[in-house]
């Protein structure tokens, strides 16, 4: 048994770590020849037998892991999907069906196949100009749209607009950029905003067989004029009433756009009228702590994707036996208000918060920081979690009052003490 993972970057590092550690052997693939930084930092060579590096030709690279005896290629991050999915079916080996493949990429391609299996969707428009996404706000009849990327991650280049000159401006905005993954966004997507509760739905599927390992609900700051700002994310135990209809919901639409071997990152908000689909990527959901999960939550994505790939056979019985929960876990982005250098003493003051379990920087010592946005633009995460909920609100606002104080750009003084009683 060989894995290849193409793009092994942010929980695919995770993935790759926790393959090592079971004694499968794992090879690297990149997609491209370089990477955003963002992703780029996450990654460690350590966990593979070989890096092929960025290989342009796909018959080389087919043949080159055909030699590696290659049992199963997997996207380590969404960046990686496609490459991934290509080179599985050109070796043969389990994978998504390939008929569906653009849809699990491109946003209007994927909102129309969820929509003609008779799931709720959002009001779509693709727009090559600004020109067109203004006029088709105005003649809507929408109150508030979404302006993003055909094809991207993180909350690149979100926007939620309510006039036509708000479009028009947020589409020219995307139109001039590059998505995270260095490619021209040639169109925009222009979308109903949809009203209600945020939630993410993580799933791994074996054989078409779908297993939830998470599902949490999304706090996110809106900010006028930009994007959302992620908040915080708490996990929702899998017997409640919410879990169950985002469970049959998610399932509906990994079935409408053919996932059959892959986890999935789901995101769907829970509307007066029911569940609608935001987006779905066949990969692990980023910026996240498998270990920190699973202490919480019994179960994590990582951990699931693992048994899949290295113990089919026990693939069901592992998902049905690890789903505990146990007190209370927040999942908190860090948010950067002044623009500075990044300050190591920031990540060592948010550790110190009574209910602080693990923090992880997305940042080096003396990176330049600019306020935070976006998802790309957070200085890191920092996982909260106690036996009173009232705990870890208290260390919670604590931690923002520090950040508007300056705490990521060494802009605050921590008085003796430091993080209270």
């Amino acid at each position: 048994m060989t894995i290849a993972i193409v793009d092994g970057y942010s929980t695919g590092a995770a993935l790759a770590a926790r393959l090592h550690r079971l004694g499968v052997p794992c090879t690297h693939i990149r997609s491209q020849p370089d990477n955003h930084d963002f992703l780029r930092r996450t990654f460690d060579p350590d966990h593979y037998i070989r890096d092929h590096g960025f290989v342009p030709d796909l018959d080389n690279l087919v043949d080159m892991l055909r030699h590696d005896g290659t049992t199963h290629v997997v996207g380590g991050s969404e960046s990686g999907v496609t490459t991934a999915e290509a080179l599985a079916h050109a070796l043969g080996l389990p994978t998504n069906t390939p008929e569906q493949s653009a849809a699990r990429r491109d946003k209007n391609l994927m909102a129309a196949a969820v929509r003609a299996a008779g799931l709720a969707t959002p009001r779509t428009q693709l727009a090559a100009s600004p020109a067109t996404a203004a006029q088709w706000f105005a003649t809507s009849g929408l109150a508030e749209a979404v302006v993003k990327p055909l094809a991207s991650a993180g909350s690149d280049g979100v926007r939620f607009c309510r006039t036509p000159a708000d479009i028009h401006n947020a589409t020219r905005t995307v139109l001039d950029t590059r998505n995270i993954f260095g490619q021209p966004n040639t169109t925009a997507l222009v979308q109903e905003r949809l009203v209600g509760t945020e939630y993410y739905i993580n799933t791994v599927t074996l054989d078409g067989r779908h297993k939830v390992a998470e599902t949490w609900r999304y706090t996110k700051q809106i900010r006028p004029g930009a994007g959302p700002v992620y908040d915080y994310e708490e996990p929702i135990p899998a017997y409640t009433a919410e879990a169950r209809l985002l469970r049959a919901y998610t399932f509906a639409v990994l079935d409408a756009l053919g996932i059959r071997n892959s986890p999935a990152h789901t995101e769907v908000m829970l509307t007066a009228t029911g569940p609608v689909l935001i987006e779905s990527g066949a990969r692990l959901g980023g910026a996240t702590s498998p270990p920190v999960v699973e202490q919480h939550c019994g179960m994590s994505q990582t951990a699931l994707a693992a048994a899949a790939l290295a113990t089919p056979e026990d693939f069901d019985d592992f998902a049905d036996r690890h789903l505990t929960w146990t007190g209370t876990l927040r999942n908190v982005e860090f948010i950067n208000h002044r623009a500075g250098h990044a300050d190591r003493a920031a990540m060592i003051q948010a550790a110190a918060l009574p209910s602080a379990v693990e923090v992880c920087p997305a940042v080096d010592h003396g990176d330049l920081l600019r306020p935070t946005t976006d998802l790309l633009s957070t200085p890191g995460y920092l996982y909260l979690a106690a036996g009173s909920k009232a705990r870890v609100e208290r260390d919670y606002l604590t931690l923002r009052q520090w950040e508007r104080d300056g705490l990521h750009t060494g802009g605050l003084a921590i008085p003796a003490g430091g993080a209270g009683p």
